[in-house]
């Protein structure tokens, strides 16, 4: 055990076994304090502090009940119920010191006791004082990673056609524990199909751990995955749990599986076959039991097909296998997109009445999104942020009218496509001024507005 680990409190109106009990105990803990009259405690926090409190059970002279220990024991784990409280009794308190066992206290010492016996057990209640606070952090982990599921991520948007597939394939798959890969561009929202998944499947009350696995170093991905115990490499300065073992019980998804160079596959391939992990420095294998999902954007298949990707381990994590279509195969989900975020962004910035212009949704169903929602997002985001009026225009979307281009091949003769494209430009020249740009075009305004129907500009 480090000598800078572990703070302790010994309270006893004996000043001989407080000498004694700090001389055995500053070997081994960072910090030991006595004290003689409990009276001197300004207030119950300060005890709180301590890992370890060792507490006689009297503290006046010719008192042998031992309540005036019994009722600061109650004090303190009523105000921290985890509290480990070690009480110090006389042999023929024994009684007594069940009692307070029963009260809370975690163990008790007989004086006079036996040195070795004496470390032995405050050793043990420090050991389970780092088990408690262990517990009480993934337990706090686990609550913020639950609600951070229902939180901006929200519920997948639109009414095409392939959404609507996805969630029926969604509904298909979500109750069972099938390992699934997601597949598409970046910004198509795998994330938001793997928690929608986690959110529809018996687990829905357990963690969603989300890794990101294309931003994890070589070097440290064994123990960000599997744990490492204390002395295991240089840093590994305590124990620490890996993603596989936070996750248990609930979903964990792999994000960026593509990424990952073989060795690193042959570890996560055979952590999935086991269902067990061994953490760094450790020779116990430790049951695991999770959800796997798992995502990317690399032509997984075609890089079986060049030795880049294991075949055995994209059978064990596609049982089904989702395709995300991109926002250009859904256009007609970027109305109800658009206004979604335009919501989210204008009450983030107080900018409650901003609206969007006669046009703005128009000229967004005509750019081609390479980088899909996520792109969408960010441009309505800045959108938002930059429009001077209670309107977002088109010319609002990015200064140097990038997302005026139109869809269609630049290079294409079809007339059609060079007609509605050369309108869509002249549009954007003039804000959507339909009398200047009929003028640029050389046309009238009746015969500007007939084409804008037909094109649905």
């Amino acid at each position: 055990m480090s000598e800078k680990e572990g703070k302790i409190l010994v309270i006893d109106d004996d000043k001989d076994i407080l000498v004694t009990a700090k001389m055995i105990l500053k070997k081994h803990f960072r910090e030991v304090n006595t004290i003689t009259d409990p009276q001197k405690i300004h207030s119950i926090q300060e005890l709180l502090d301590y890992d370890i409190i060792l507490l006689d059970m009297n503290f006046s002279n010719g008192v042998t009940s031992g309540e005036e220990g019994m009722y600061l024991l109650r004090e303190i784990i009523k105000r921290k119920p985890d509290a480990v409280v070690i009480m110090i009794t006389a042999y023929g308190d024994i009684d007594l010191a069940v009692k307070a066992l029963k009260q809370g206290a975690t163990d008790f010492i007989v004086k006079p006791w036996e040195n070795k016996k004496f470390l032995s057990t405050v050793q043990a209640g420090y050991k389970l004082c780092k088990s408690k606070k262990q517990l009480k952090q993934a337990r706090t982990t686990k609550e913020a990673l639950a609600k951070d599921i229902d939180q901006f991520h929200g519920n997948i948007i639109g009414n095409s056609e392939p959404i609507r597939q996805l969630f029926r394939t969604i509904d298909k798959i979500a109750d069972t524990d099938v390992n699934v890969l997601i597949l598409g561009e970046n910004g198509t929202g795998k994330e938001l199909v793997a928690r929608e998944i986690h959110r529809k499947s018996h687990r829905s009350e357990e963690i969603f751990m989300n890794v990101d696995l294309g931003s994890i170093s070589e070097s440290l991905f064994e123990s960000e995955l599997f744990g490492h115990v204390k002395g295991a490499f240089t840093d590994a300065k305590e124990d620490r749990m890996g993603r596989f073992e936070m996750a248990h019980g609930g979903t964990l998804f792999l994000d960026e599986i593509g990424n990952l160079s073989l060795p690193m596959q042959s570890k996560i391939l055979a952590a999935i076959q086991k269902k067990q992990i061994n953490r760094v420095g450790s020779g116990v294998d430790v049951p695991v039991d999770v959800r796997l999902i798992c995502a990317t954007n690399m032509p997984v298949k075609k890089m079986v097909e060049e030795e880049k990707f294991r075949q055995d381990l994209l059978y064990r994590i596609n049982t089904v296998e989702i395709q995300i279509p991109p926002l250009l195969d859904r256009t007609e989900d970027i109305p109800d997109l658009a206004n979604h975020f335009l919501n989210v962004y204008k009450n983030k910035y107080r900018k409650e009445k901003l609206k969007f212009g006669s046009n703005a949704i128009k000229q967004l169903q005509n750019y081609r999104w390479p980088g899909n929602i996520r792109e969408l997002q960010h441009i309505i985001e800045r959108a938002v942020i930059m429009t001077e009026t209670g309107v977002i225009n088109p010319k609002d979307f990015l200064q140097d009218n990038k997302y005026a281009q139109e869809k269609t091949d630049a290079n294409t003769l079809n007339l059609e496509d060079v007609e509605k494209e050369t309108i869509l430009k002249a549009l954007e020249k003039h804000d959507y001024n339909i009398s200047s740009a009929a003028k640029d075009l050389g046309l009238g305004r009746t015969t500007l507005y007939r084409k804008m129907q037909k094109y649905e500009l």
